[in-house]
C-alpha cells in the first residue's frame, strides 16, 4: 500500500478534503473493538502523535473515533477508524472538526515558544510533552523556580502578542546538517522543522498556526517537580479564555457571598479565618466544660458509663476518659458519630480496656486496638440501640 499522502503538512488549515478509499477492514484489537480500519490516498485528518492526541471528524459523514500511524516498507500510513464500513474504491468527503484542530494548533504553538525560551534561557530540554483535550504538560530536565516560571510566561505572552510568523519546511540533507533545531529522538526519513524566529527551531510533525498573535494567550497553571526536573502545565487560546472567565466568575460570586470586590477577597478571607478561630476555641471552650460538667455530675463509685456524641474530635473524646479516669476505676466509653458509623475510645485506669473492646467485637463489627488502659476504633452498620445492647452485655450495665 503507497504511503497516505499528509495534507495537513501542506496547510494546517484544510479543513475538508476528498480522497478515494484504498482499502477497508474491520479492526481487529480490543481498543477498536466494533470499527473499520479505512485507508485513503490521501487525508488532512492528523493522527496520534508528537504526544498529541487525534483529530475529530467525519468521513462520508462516518464518525471517525481514532487516527492513528504507522510505518511500512513504502512509508507512512495513516489509518482512519470508523463506526462503520465505506466501500473500497468509492471517492469520499472527509471533514475535520476545525475547532478542536484549531484548539491543538494554539496550544502546541504556545508549547514551542515556552520550550524555546526555556532552551534558550535556561539551556533545559523538553523531554516530555503531552496535549490532550484538557491538559497540556511539558516535562524538563532541570529545575525551575516560580519565579523564573513566571517570567518566562512574561517573555511567551511577548512573543505572542509581537504576532512572529511560524514557518514549517522540510529542509533538504545538506540544509539539515547546518541547522541547530531541538528534537527528542531521532528521526529516520524527512525531518519537519517548524521555526519562531528568534525563539525556537524545531523538529515537529503537528499542525501549527500561521502567527503567533492567534495563539491570543498563555497561562502556566501549574509547576511541580518531576522525575529530577519539573513539568510545567500550561493552557493558550480559547482554553486559556475559558478559564479566566470560569475564574473570574467564581470569584465574583465569591466576593458576593463575602459582600466584598474580588480584590479584596483575600483581606476578607484572613479577616474571616480570624473570626473562624476565635468561635473555634470559644467553642471548644465551651465543650470542654460540658464535658467537666458531665464528668463532675457521676457519682465517685461509677463502675461503667458511656456518652453518645454527635460533634466531638477524638483529642477530646480521650481528655472525657481522662478526666473519668482521675475520678472512678471503672470503665468509660465514648461514642462520636451518627447513622450506624461511630468511633469509639474505651478507657479505664484499672481495668483492662482491650479486652473489653474485643469483647465488643463478639456483638458488633468493631476494628481497632489499643492497649490496657485505652482502646480504640470504629464501629460500622450499627444503630444506637444494638451498640447499647452490646455494652449491656459486655459491661453488665444496670
Amino acid at each position: 500500500m503507497s504511503p497516505t499522502l499528509k495534507l495537513y503538512d501542506l496547510d494546517a488549515y484544510q479543513s475538508e478534503f476528498e480522497a478515494v478509499v484504498l482499502s477497508c477492514e474491520k479492526a481487529d484489537d480490543k481498543k477498536h473493538e466494533g470499527n473499520y480500519i479505512i485507508h485513503l490516498d490521501r487525508t488532512c485528518f492528523f493522527p496520534e502523535e508528537g504526544g498529541q492526541t487525534p483529530d475529530y471528524g467525519t468521513i462520508d459523514n462516518v464518525m471517525l473515533t481514532d487516527v492513528q500511524i504507522r510505518k511500512s516498507d513504502e512509508g507512512e500510513i495513516i489509518d482512519h477508524f470508523v463506526e462503520k464500513p465505506i466501500e473500497i474504491g468509492s471517492k469520499v468527503t472527509g471533514r475535520v472538526d476545525f475547532e478542536h484542530r484549531f484548539d491543538n494548533m494554539q496550544q502546541h504553538s504556545a508549547e514551542h515558544i515556552f520550550s524555546g525560551i526555556v532552551h534558550n534561557d535556561f539551556g533545559l530540554d523538553n523531554v516530555g510533552f503531552h496535549l490532550s483535550d484538557h491538559i497540556v504538560t511539558m516535562d524538563f530536565n532541570g529545575v525551575l523556580t516560580d519565579e523564573q516560571v513566571r517570567k518566562i510566561e512574561e517573555k511567551v505572552n511577548k512573543v505572542i502578542t509581537s504576532n512572529v510568523e511560524i514557518k514549517v519546511f522540510f529542509p533538504d540533507k545538506e540544509e539539515l546538517e547546518k541547522l541547530e533545531y531541538r528534537s527528542k529522538k531521532e528521526i529516520d526519513g524527512a525531518v519537519r522543522i517548524v521555526t519562531i524566529e528568534g525563539v525556537d527551531v524545531c523538529a515537529c510533525c503537528a499542525p501549527h498556526v500561521h502567527r503567533t498573535g492567534e495563539i491570543g494567550l498563555l497561562k502556566v497553571i501549574n509547576r511541580q517537580n518531576y522525575k529530577k526536573g519539573v513539568r510545567i502545565t500550561i493552557e493558550a487560546g480559547k482554553r486559556a479564555l475559558n478559564s479566566f472567565l470560569y475564574e473570574h466568575d467564581m470569584l465574583k460570586a465569591l466576593a458576593d457571598k463575602m459582600t466584598t470586590s474580588i480584590s479584596e477577597i483575600p483581606a476578607k478571607f484572613d479577616q474571616l479565618s480570624k473570626e473562624n478561630m476565635e468561635l473555634g476555641a470559644e467553642l471548644k471552650n465551651f465543650k470542654m466544660n460540658q464535658i467537666r460538667q458531665k464528668i463532675d455530675a457521676l457519682p465517685v463509685d461509677t463502675e461503667y458509663i458511656y456518652f453518645f456524641e454527635k460533634d466531638l474530635d477524638m483529642k477530646s473524646a480521650q481528655y472525657m476518659i481522662n478526666l473519668f479516669q482521675e475520678k472512678s476505676s471503672g470503665y468509660c466509653i465514648v461514642l462520636v458519630g451518627e447513622d450506624k458509623d461511630y468511633k469509639v475510645v474505651i478507657g479505664s485506669s484499672q481495668k483492662d480496656c482491650l479486652a473489653a473492646f474485643k469483647k465488643l467485637g463478639e456483638y458488633l463489627d468493631i476494628k481497632g486496638g489499643g492497649s490496657l488502659k485505652m482502646a480504640q476504633g470504629k464501629v460500622t452498620d450499627a444503630s444506637r440501640e444494638k451498640i447499647t445492647d452490646a455494652l449491656e452485655q459486655v459491661f453488665n450495665a444496670k
